[in-house]
């Protein structure tokens, strides 16, 4: 999990020159492994497809509660660590986003972490 945070930091900062777009949504997909590790970590005896399904519903969930805008929760989008967590604006492409970062996560833990009983 750290690892993939520390890498999704690098990767929106500007030390690497990546277009926006790969920027932006290598971003999301990155936010969602996090999510399927950090839900993997607390939910051990779960099997790889409920673990997909919990994080892909808890990345969907999260993306549209970006529709729902009022003072108290936009002054927390509006700080840097805020933004990071729940974002700001619905954007359906990240939707997508997120789905290929669980499926990156579903791999991992199918073809790694299970494998080794990690």
């Amino acid at each position: 999990m750290v690892f993939v945070l520390a890498a999704g930091l690098l990767w929106r900062s500007d030390f690497i020159p990546l277009s926006p777009f790969f920027k932006k949504y290598g971003g999301v997909a990155l936010w969602a492994l996090l999510v399927f590790f950090g839900f993997g970590f607390l939910m051990r005896r779960v099997t790889t497809r409920w673990l997909s399904a919990i994080s892909l519903c808890f990345a969907w969930l999260i993306e549209f509660s970006q529709l729902y805008h009022a003072p108290w929760i936009d002054s927390i989008r509006a700080m840097h660590i805020g933004h990071l967590i729940i974002g700001s604006r619905f954007n359906w492409p990240d939707l997508l986003a997120y789905g290929l970062g669980v499926a990156l996560g579903s791999l991992c833990d199918l073809k790694i972490l299970r494998k080794t009983n990690l």
